[in-house]
């Protein structure tokens, strides 16, 4: 079952990016999925297959949009 994150969330990884963060806003989807790091705020593109086999846990959920 694909991995359900949504823009705004926060992923924690299993292991840290090189500037020691380990939590990651999610903020581009698609077949690729667009991270960025809090503790520096450098951009990554992964994979949605290699997203979901690094991801250890989801910290927090974005808030959901009333206007849908």
């Amino acid at each position: 079952m694909p991995l359900d994150v949504r823009l705004g969330d926060i992923v924690r990884l299993q292991k840290p990016h090189p500037c020691g963060g380990y939590e990651w806003e999610v903020v581009r989807l698609g077949a690729d999925i667009g991270i960025k790091c809090l503790t520096c705020g450098r951009r990554v593109l992964l994979p949605r297959s290699r997203l979901e086999k690094r991801v250890k846990t989801l910290i927090s959920r974005a808030a959901e949009q009333a206007d849908r």
